[in-house]
């Protein structure tokens, strides 16, 4: 992780905060930069990689973009990616979302990211460009006056942010929200609204009601030379009527292109090849989730001919997708491929040709129903998990080709090496050719080193796993060794984990409950009797609910005390067969099992703290006043009855501090040297110490980070640096107990991030 944050005068606010803060230190927060190592547990990818973006100068200079969670540089000795944004802050995680990524032609060392998760009330943080000359070694920031939407619809469309292969210092930025089209003639400085561009685009998603707005630019480096900028632009919208738009003048007017497609579809990407043809995709949505129907066009720039080159038209029944990624390649400019965005059913497809779009051949076909002719192999051993844990009946299977792929791409210096990113992973091949020549093209994962889950909760029980997780999109897993990538991820049933607890007193039995789906059959419960390796479905699910909601497990795995959402508080003593409702705890509340004591659990709902000491039948509300009206995160200590401690977390952007109480929660103690909290986790104590290790996502004497404290919150140590912040870490955090000093950090996007003591 190699990536840090430099400052760029006069343009970065946000390291400037950085650097106030850091001179809060005093005597008891300690800031350590060698003291931790840092990586992630391995999964390998789980998150949407939007695209892959390869230098055309520089060989193997390749970067990918993720939607939430960064974006990487691919390292050639290791054929893995380099994370290059873990310097994004807890107040800045916004930057994590990326909508565009922009590699110096010219200066291969330039490398340019706008940056931005969101243009809604999510955030209230504009969209920034982040600009390296070093690869992403080092960054300076310079904020927008307007938000991007790297985590929104549309976000397969584009690049929105390109380079003039002629003169580098300008750049051109598409934009959302009616913002329209800016430039810069300084190498990302400053940036000014291109006025003679009125376009906006007419289409908002129906999701976030926000304007697609501007979503690439193409330009033509025929039209300039060196140091002389390119004068014909060709720039792509959505909307419905006029998408297409030219400049043969440098930007100074624009005409939309006579002639081009009027039918309601949307130009997802547009590829210029050096013999002069631009080649378009269009779906009648903007991705990654909608479309069904879309072609492919080209247009010659000479004759200015349109023709549609779709490999099934959308006027063809059999056509019920909308087309995304499109890729030419740079040694032979009448070869290119197109993907089907959103062909859900029975599998994404890719198409190729080597005719310029007059014949097609696609990756696999259905031969006599349901037979399915694959012209490749598939190879998941470095992410085995991405079988879902299923067999599918032909013409599907499993794993799939992917889904919501928007963006493939074909080295310009290897035509055999092509890449393209799906919902889950990064696909690619090292033998495209092949497929010219009817062999099979060997598919196989190139994620190594992105991690891009968002993490619901973790455990760290203390024997059989190292760490158990639930994690949006991809369920979870069961890690023996974080180092080694699980064979499968937590299925029967599958889905996104939001609370998982084992009996403190017999660590084989956990219990997981999560989002599932009752209409098609997926309980919300699970049930693991050896320690979360396998599932069962055994009990039922809470009547009512919507969602999993928060579990707690009896120390000695007797009662199962289940807080589902939309449902009342629930207790089982048949292994969750059948639920009676808790008395004198509300709906929503977040449910905790002491440690010690079977019959005690707790609960917290909007600032009041609840008890129970018969199994879960009865709670008795303790404290009514001085706790945060928040979303808290609180745990019991291993061990020691009664002690508990409990992280404020937020609402509305204030944030609270960390409590502590040891008589079962009949009362609690703020603890004056943490001014946020917003998780709280144990691991093994430090040599000398009884009480186990605190970790926390804590600001603390105006410096945010992790934290760790080896006195009961006496003293805490700073264990990350300004190099290793991740974003959003405010969901879960869990030390572990049989490895002092070593925590576990989940993210909003980068994973589970896991850091020990450097050996000394």
């Amino acid at each position: 992780m190699e990536s840090s944050l430099t400052k760029s005068s006069g343009v970065s606010e946000m390291i400037k905060g950085i650097e106030e803060a850091n001179t809060g230190l005093s005597s008891n927060v300690q800031a350590t930069s060698l003291q931790y190592n840092w990586r992630n547990v391995k999964i390998v990818g789980g998150g949407y990689v939007v695209a892959t973006i390869f230098n055309p100068s520089e060989k193997d200079l390749i970067y990918a973009k993720t939607d939430m969670g960064g974006v990487y540089r691919w390292d050639p000795p290791s054929n893995s990616w380099i994370p290059l944004t873990d310097w994004v802050s807890f107040d800045d995680w916004n930057l994590l979302g990326c909508e565009s990524i922009a590699t110096d032609p010219i200066n291969t060392n330039r490398l340019y990211v706008a940056a931005g998760s969101y243009t809604n009330s999510w955030t209230s943080m504009n969209g920034a460009i982040l600009r390296s000359f070093n690869k992403g070694k080092t960054w300076e920031t310079i904020m927008l006056p307007f938000k991007l939407g790297g985590n929104m619809a549309g976000r397969p469309m584009g690049e929105r942010l390109q380079i003039d292969p002629n003169d580098n210092n300008i750049l051109y930025l598409g934009t959302r929200s009616g913002n329209g089209l800016w430039k810069s003639i300084n190498a990302g400085i400053t940036w000014n609204k291109v006025n003679s561009f009125t376009a906006v685009g007419n289409f908002s998603d129906s999701y976030f009601q926000d304007i697609i707005g501007v979503v690439w630019e193409i330009f033509d480096p025929t039209s300039g030379s060196a140091g002389s900028p390119s004068k014909i632009i060709y720039v792509g919208v959505a909307d419905t009527t006029s998408s297409i738009y030219r400049s043969t003048d440098g930007g100074a007017t624009w005409q939309a292109l006579s002639g081009q497609p009027v039918n309601g579809y949307f130009p997802q990407h547009g590829v210029l090849s050096s013999n002069g043809i631009l080649y378009i995709t269009y779906s009648n949505g903007v991705g990654p989730y909608d479309g069904t129907k879309g072609d492919v066009w080209k247009y010659d720039t000479k004759s200015g001919v349109w023709t549609n080159i779709s490999p099934i038209p959308s006027s063809s029944t059999s056509n019920y997708w909308g087309y995304g990624g499109i890729a030419v390649d740079a040694q032979k400019p009448n070869t290119i491929m197109v993907t089907t965005l959103n062909e859900w059913w029975p599998d994404a497809n890719i198409y190729r040709s080597t005719d310029g779009g007059e014949t097609w051949s696609p990756i696999w076909h259905i031969g006599n129903y349901p037979e399915r002719i694959n012209g490749y192999t598939q190879d998941i051993s470095i992410a085995p998990w991405l079988d879902w844990g299923t067999t599918k009946n032909l013409p599907e299977v499993t794993p799939k080709l992917g889904w919501m792929v928007g963006d493939i791409k074909i080295d310009p210096f290897n035509s055999d090496r092509m890449m393209y990113g799906t919902g889950a992973t990064l696909y690619g091949t090292n033998n495209l050719t092949a497929w010219d020549n009817g062999n099979n093209v060997n598919i196989s994962v190139m994620a190594s080193g992105i991690e891009e889950t968002s993490i619901n909760v973790l455990v760290s029980p203390p024997s059989g796993a190292s760490l158990l997780s639930g994690i949006n999109d991809v369920s979870g897993f069961y890690h023996k060794n974080v180092n080694v990538v699980p064979s499968r991820m937590m299925t029967t049933p599958t889905f996104d984990a939001t609370s998982i607890d084992y009996a403190e007193n017999n660590q084989n039995f956990v219990v997981r409950v999560g989002n599932g789906n009752a209409a098609n059959g997926i309980k919300s419960l699970a049930i693991s009797y050896d320690g979360g390796i396998d599932w069962n479905p055994d009990g039922n699910d809470v009547s009512g609910l919507t969602g999993g909601g928060s579990v707690a497990v009896s120390s000695d795995g007797k009662i199962i005390l289940w807080s589902p959402t939309g449902a009342k508080v629930s207790y089982s003593t048949d292994t969750g067969n059948s639920w009676i409702a808790s008395n004198g705890i509300p709906s929503g509340a977040i449910v905790v099992s002491d440690r010690v004591n079977a019959n005690k659990f707790y609960g917290f709902n909007l600032g009041n703290f609840y008890v129970s000491t018969d199994g879960g039948a009865n709670f008795k509300n303790t404290v009514t006043t001085g706790l945060p009206n928040s979303s808290v995160n609180f745990k019991a200590v291993l061990n020691i009855e009664g002690d508990i401690w409990l992280a404020g977390g937020s609402v509305s952007d204030i944030y609270y501090g960390l409590w502590h109480s040891t008589d079962s929660g009949a009362s609690f103690t703020q603890l004056s040297n943490v001014q946020e909290a917003d998780i709280i986790g144990f691991g093994k104590p430090a040599t000398g110490q009884t009480y186990m290790a605190l970790y926390t996502s804590a600001k603390i004497n105006n410096i945010r980070g992790i934290f760790r404290s080896d006195d009961g919150g006496k003293n805490w140590i700073r264990i990350n640096d300004d190099n290793h912040q991740y974003g959003c870490t405010n969901s879960t955090i869990t030390g572990d107990p049989r490895i002092y000093g070593r925590v576990y950090i989940g993210t909003n996007g980068r994973g589970i991030i896991y850091g020990d003591i450097t050996a000394q």
